[in-house]
């Protein structure tokens, strides 16, 4: 079956970097898009970044320049690099795959502090 596997998350203060994991098995990885989402206390879930199969990204405005989504298809893992992490950006980190159904991992949380 499917399984998507985050990891990497923590607590930084504002400025600094993670480098968000999802380990993903249980189907082609290297022919399907991923993608990122967070969820912030009291707010929905968004998508954050997103990669397809052949490697074309997509971001939300908040973190472009600022976060990179990247994949390895020989580990079938997709990561998400942060840098420069601002308070705002403290959300619970999800793993996402579109199949025939909607696949999520457990979620990894990421603490920014000023």
């Amino acid at each position: 079956q499917v399984q998507l596997v985050e990891s990497g998350g923590g607590s930084v203060q504002a400025g600094g970097s993670l480098r968000l994991s999802c380990a993903a098995s249980g189907f082609i990885f290297r022919i399907n898009g991923m993608d990122w989402y967070r969820q912030a206390p009291g707010k929905q879930r968004e998508l954050v970044a997103s990669i397809t199969s052949g490697g074309r990204t997509n971001y939300v405005d908040s973190v472009k320049d600022r976060f990179t989504i990247s994949r390895d298809n020989a580990k079938n893992t997709v990561y998400l690099q942060m840098n420069s992490l601002k308070p705002e950006d403290t959300a619970v980190y999800y793993c996402h795959l579109t199949l025939q159904n909607d696949y999520w991992g457990q979620g990894t949380q990421v603490n920014v502090s000023s």
